[in-house]
C-alpha cells in the first residue's frame, strides 16, 4: 500500500526534482491528498522506530509535563532531533511555524546535509550550537522527554521532509494555529 508520501513524491517527479518544486505546489498538493489525513493513519503506514533517528525528522504523540503551564503546545510534534539532554532531547519542532516558513526552515537547513541527493540516506548533520543563532529557528526549539512520549517515531526520510512539513497533523492544544504561529512570526521579527 501507498503512503500519503509516496502519492505526492510521485506527482513531484524525481527526487531531485521535487526538491526543486515551490513550497506553494507542495501545499497545494498536500491539501489535496491529505486534507483528511489523520495522524493515526500516518503512524500506520510509516517507519516506526522507539527513538528517533538521528539527522531525521520524527512524527510522534507527545504529553508535555508542563503543559499546566504553557500558554500552548504540539500533542503531534514533527521534530528534527538536536541534542541529547537529560531524560530526553531538544529539537526543532517545525508545527510552530505556518508552512511556508516551514519550507523556508527546511531550506535553510539543507546546508547540514550530509550530501546533494536528499534522498533515504541523507541526515542532517546537525546540533543546537549550530542553529540557535539562527532567528528562523528560534520558535521552534522546544525540549522533549522520553517519559512523555505516548507513541513510537515515525522517522521521515529527508527525500520526504519537503512532504512532511507540509502535512496538517499538528495538533495545538490550548490555543489555535493562528495565535501560535503569529507569537512565532513575532518571535522571528
Amino acid at each position: 500500500m501507498a503512503s500519503i508520501f509516496d502519492t505526492i513524491r510521485g506527482r513531484a517527479g524525481s527526487a531531485t526534482g521535487h526538491m526543486k518544486k515551490s513550497a506553494q505546489w507542495y501545499r497545494t498538493q498536500v491539501s489535496k491528498l491529505a486534507s483528511n489525513v489523520t495522524a493515526r493513519q500516518l503512524m500506520r503506514q510509516g517507519k516506526l522506530t522507539n527513538r528517533p533517528s538521528r539527522g531525521k525528522l520524527s512524527l510522534y504523540a507527545y504529553d508535555p509535563k508542563l503543559k499546566g503551564t504553557l500558554p500552548y503546545y504540539d500533542v503531534f510534534p514533527l521534530v528534527l532531533p538536536l541534542d541529547p539532554i537529560k531524560g530526553g532531547f531538544i529539537g526543532m519542532n517545525f508545527h510552530y511555524l505556518p508552512p511556508l516558513l516551514r519550507f523556508e526552515m527546511l531550506d535553510k537547513m539543507s546546508r547540514f546535509a550530509t550530501d546533494r541527493k536528499f534522498d533515504k540516506k541523507t541526515i542532517f548533520d546537525i546540533n543546537y550550537d549550530d542553529v540557535k543563532r539562527i532567528k528562523i529557528i528560534k520558535p521552534t526549539l522546544k525540549k522533549y522527554l522520553w517519559s512523555h512520549m505516548r507513541s513510537d517515531f515515525l522517522r521521515v526520510d529527508l527525500d520526504e521532509a519537503a512532504i512532511a512539513i507540509m502535512l496538517p497533523v499538528a495538533r495545538f492544544k490550548k490555543a489555535s494555529e493562528a495565535v501560535v504561529w503569529s507569537d512565532s512570526r513575532n518571535k522571528i521579527a
